[in-house]
């Protein structure tokens, strides 16, 4: 089976449970208030990047993780990239552009329970929401409420599996997603 980037094929569910992917956490106070990620963490056992961005479909947007949803939970008002983001919760995907840049793109759609899309869920995720795996153009990118570019970098050290993690930089922090030999940023600041 040909790993898709951005799709969920239904031999992978039969590997929920011990080997499913790690979820990961990241957490912040900017402004005063919490800021959380939560995220599935792909290992790249092996495949690179630039491998896996060659299978995106044709709008070039990965979910930003693995199995549920990406999501970003604000309580207070954010400037993400310099752009306002309200107080709420939404999901997180990036887009890869074919000329090598790398935009955040922060959607109010929080996908849709897996067993709408799988009806042999397992019963413990039955129900979690799961990122629209037929395409972002397709059918969530009229919700997108902000796009943001992110600073490409080098890693110091290959990182095998997908990390998202904020860094204090004053009353903001610094986002950043790596994943194998790259690693992308951006500035996170209270709203003004």
């Amino acid at each position: 089976m040909r790993f898709r980037f951005g799709m969920l094929a239904a031999v992978a569910l039969v590997g929920f449970g011990a080997d499913a992917a790690d979820r990961g956490a990241a957490t912040a106070t900017i402004g005063g208030r919490k800021v959380s990620i939560d995220y599935g963490q792909p290992v790249l056992k092996g495949r690179s990047v630039a491998e896996l961005v060659k299978q995106l479909p044709e709008d070039r947007v990965w979910r930003a993780g693995e199995n549920q949803v990406t999501t970003l939970t604000t309580e207070g008002d954010l400037q993400i990239g310099g752009k306002k983001l309200a107080t709420g919760k939404y999901s997180l995907y990036v887009h890869f552009g074919a000329d090598g840049s790398r935009s955040l793109l922060v959607n109010s759609d929080l996908g849709i329970p897996l067993i709408k899309i799988f009806a042999k869920a397992p019963a413990n995720l039955a129900n979690e929401p799961w990122p629209r795996l037929d395409g972002y153009a397709k059918n969530v990118s009229d919700k997108e409420v902000l796009r943001a570019p992110l600073r490409k970098e080098s890693s110091a050290s290959p990182v095998d599996q997908f990390t998202i993690g904020f860094t204090p930089a004053g009353q903001g922090a610094t986002l950043k997603l790596a994943w194998g030999e790259e690693s992308w940023s951006v500035d996170v600041q209270p709203a003004k």
